[in-house]
Order: structure tokens, then sequence, then C-alpha cells
């Protein structure tokens, strides 16, 4: 029996491409007898697949993997509210969490987004260098999409081409190995086919450098050290550069700076919305938020701090705590957090000026140069190259400590305090690696990959990270598959 018609409902939305320019809402369905036949439906189906990966749906609930599953936050919020989340956090998870169940399918949804394009885009008639970017833009996604099933769920479904019978709408269970190797591919071909730059218009799109990146990534978790330090050394020659100051990666007006590889666009104020929601579920209940994503002391305290009690400046760029600002100007009360006393700012909004909340202006920057640095550390030195390793590494202590020499804020702005963030002179490879672990955790810390850094580096970090929680590696190493799947996949 053939499906003879494909649904698709896609929102015609350009959130990538020009988002203020939209002055309606324009929304409609197609079949695939009327849809991929001209350049714009091409354009709007590759911006539909885009829109999976924006915070503006709360079913994109990455935070709640890459960071409240890790040692890095708690739920927060009020006890009852979001309790699923409370499972995640305390690894209590049935296949019927709601968290799970919401994450899961809306993935799976961009991923059908991108086999549609892949699958369809080269038949339409339309210039063949915007057709193939088009391709190479929907494979990157692909690739990012796989990536966190597959970190998140372990063996998952691998799905690479649109449902054109019945029998394509189960899928067996894929091994890891076998998601690895297609992720791969995808950003491989990507890679080939993909700008490094665009023009305004088209900010915020998949380019080449992002393709390398995640690649780079990719092989880093594969432990294919030689692999990713190609791919990292191919990114570091495309002109990126660490911004001047680290905080500019978390500010709405440094968005898209020259330390973003890949970026994922918000604007608020838009009809259809194109808003981040993460900035109401961080922020205090005074300013309506929910407080959620709630720092740990353990997070806290992994930043370093001079003899004379001066903290790296990066701790008070990433979390809200007692004797400093909360993003608005207001002294920080550790009563709006009441489960750690802190709360998370990456993902905060300043929402006094007129800026609604949970419809924030701020980009989700997935990949910047510094985690490219932090990945070619990390491959020398796991290569026995540990002296070459440093240079990398140190670049990122010196960005963070030179704060003092660009923010104005800094109490004794314009001189670096003594021994704050002194270079890494070790060359000894297992106390390097140990250096290396603690930068990312804090150079990269609420940006939602702590979670999938702690399951790398094995049982032993896992457990020690996780003491407390109820996690054991053999049990909870990956979450389990959703009901919904369980139960309409006959093929598991």
């Amino acid at each position: 029996m053939k499906i003879k018609k494909i649904v698709l409902s896609i929102s015609l939305l350009t959130l990538f491409v020009n988002c203020s320019d939209l002055d309606t809402e324009l929304k409609g369905q197609y079949t695939t007898d009327t849809f991929f036949k001209t350049k714009d439906q091409a354009i709007s189906a590759i911006n539909a697949t885009y829109q999976i990966a924006a915070f503006s749906n709360t079913n994109n609930n990455l935070w709640v993997f890459g960071d409240v599953a890790s040692d890095d936050t708690v739920k927060g919020g009020n006890p009852g509210d979001q309790s699923d989340i409370g499972y995640v956090d305390n690894f209590q998870v049935n296949p019927d969490n709601g968290a799970i169940e919401s994450f899961w399918k809306h993935y799976y949804e961009g991923i059908a987004r991108a086999n549609n394009v892949i699958y369809y885009v080269p038949s339409i008639d339309m210039d063949p260098v915007l057709k193939d970017r088009i391709i190479g833009e929907a494979k990157f996604l692909r690739a990012y999409y796989y990536f966190h099933l597959t970190n998140i769920f372990g063996k998952v479904p691998l799905r690479i081409t649109p449902a054109l019978n019945v029998n394509d709408l189960t899928s067996p269970l894929s091994s890891v190995a076998d998601i690895y190797v297609q992720i791969e591919k995808d950003l491989t071909d990507a890679s080939t086919t993909l700008s490094p730059t665009y023009g305004p218009a088209d900010t915020g799109r998949a380019t080449k450098g992002a393709a390398l990146g995640l690649l780079a990534k990719v092989f880093l978790f594969e432990q294919k050290y030689t692999e990713a330090l190609s791919a990292a050394t191919q990114v570091e020659s495309m002109g990126y550069t660490l911004s001047t100051l680290y905080t500019y990666n978390f500010d709405v007006t440094h968005k898209n700076n020259s330390e973003s590889i890949f970026e994922i666009q918000h604007l608020s104020n838009q009809i259809v919305f194109e808003g981040n929601y993460l900035n109401q579920y961080v922020s205090p209940a005074y300013l309506n938020g929910y407080f959620f994503n709630a720092p740990t002391s353990s997070f806290v305290n992994e930043f370093e701090k001079t003899a004379g009690s001066v903290d790296d400046p990066r701790l008070d760029y990433t979390v809200g705590r007692v004797g400093h600002k909360w993003v608005d100007g207001k002294d920080f009360d550790s009563a709006w957090s009441p489960a750690t006393g802190y709360l998370d700012k990456k993902q905060a909004d300043d929402v006094v000026a007129g800026k609604p909340i949970g419809d924030g202006a701020k980009n989700y920057v997935f990949m910047r140069y510094s985690e490219i640095l932090l990945i070619k550390a990390e491959a020398l030195n796991e290569l026995n190259r540990s002296s070459e390793a440093l240079i990398p590494l140190n670049r990122i202590r010196e960005r963070a400590r030179n704060s003092y020499l660009f923010d104005s804020s800094l109490p004794g702005y314009g001189v670096v305090p003594a021994s704050l963030l002194p270079d890494v002179t070790t060359t000894n490879q297992s106390t390097l690696r140990d250096a290396i672990r603690h930068e990312r955790r804090v150079e990269l810390g609420l940006e939602f990959h702590r979670y999938y850094d702690i399951m790398r580096y094995g049982k032993a970090y896992a457990e020690q990270a996780l003491s407390g929680t109820g996690f054991t590696y053999e049990k909870n190493r990956y979450f389990p598959l959703p009901q919904s799947e369980l139960d309409t996949n006959t093929k598991l």
C-alpha cells in the first residue's frame, strides 16, 4: 500500500531570514503534489527545519538534559511545578515521562523535515548553488538533531528518508556507532556545500564552519582524536576569533559575533512567535519567571579564586548570586532561588526595557570558537602532544582574566588581579586532562553541554559527579525511550 500524498504542515517562517520583515502570519497545508516545486517552497521547508532547533517551543527542553541532568544545575522552581523534570534530575525516569516524550517527538519532527528537504529539493528546478546549500543545511540539521538524540537515548531509530509507504512508518533501533556514522556522513557532505559566511539576510544559517565544528565535536566524543584535531584545525583557519569579553556571547547586543559558529536565532515581539521562552524559565518570580535550572554549589565552586578572593569573572557572567547584580541591575536575593540560592544568568534577558518575559530576543549559542580551542586542546593531549595542548587551553584562560581590561563594571578595572587564572603549565597527560575538563565546565557552563561531557568521561567520573542522585552508570547512562515510541514502533 503506497502513501500517495504526504501532507506537509509547514509554517512559512522566515525565522532565520529577515524575520523582522514578516507583516502577517502565513500558514499553509500542502501535499507532495503541490509542494517542493519552487525555490521559495524549498526555502520555506529549510526554514521550518531550523525552527525545531529554536527555543520558541517549550517542547525543545534541551536544557533539561544538558544541564538539569548534570551536576551543574537542579530543576529549581516550585516543588510541584514540572515534576517530570524533577524525575530527570533524580534519574527516576519512566518511559511515560513528559520531558522525554516532548523532546523525542520534537527532535524527530526536525529529522522528518530535514529528510523531506533532502529527498524532494533535488528535483526542484532552481539555482544549483542555492539548491546544494539548502540540502547541505538540511544534512547539518539532521546531524544536529541525531547528535542530541543519541547522546540522550543511546540507540534510536535511524530514519534518513521520508515515510513513502507504510513500512517506512516504523524503524528498528540503530546502534550509537551506526548513528555516529550517519552523523559523520551528513556533516562531511554539508561541509563541502555550505559557505564559510553569508550575507546579513542569511544570518543564522549553518555554515561550513558549523559543519566542521560539530564534526570535530562528534569525533571527540568517539575518541577519534586525530580526526577531531584535523576538523578543529580547519575551523581554526576560517577566521573565527574570541570575542573581547566573554559575556558578549550571551547578550542581545552582540549576537552573531566573531566567536559564534552556530547560533540559534530568536526575535521578540514577532508574529508569528519567534522569541525565546528560556528567559521566563530561568528568571525570578518577581519578573514572572519560574526560576528553573538553578545552578548548584558544586558548579559555583568549580570557578577558581585567587588568594585575595578574586573570582574567575566568568562566574558572575554566568550565575546570579548574593552580593552581585541580576541582569536588570537589582541586587540578587538568594530567596529568588529556594532550591540552591543561585540562578542562571546566561539564558536570562533584561526584561525591564519593554522586553516581554517568555518572548526573549537572546539567541542560544550551541557552538562558539572557544569550544573549538578546547576540542583542539583535548585532542592534542590525548594524542600525547600535551605541550601543544597548552596553547589553545591558555588562550581561553587569557581571555577570561583579561575581562578586567575591558569590562569597566569590574572592581579594579584596568588591571588584571594578581594570580588570576594563571596559564596552565603542566604537561602531565592525566593532570592536563583534568585541567581541560575543568575549563570546559566553567567556560561552557549552563550552555547545555555538561551532561554529555559527564557521560563521555566514563563510569567513574559520572558516578562521582552525580553521587547523591541515585545515578548508576549501567542503569542510567541513557534515558528510556518514550512510551509513545514503544507503543507505536513495531520494529523495536
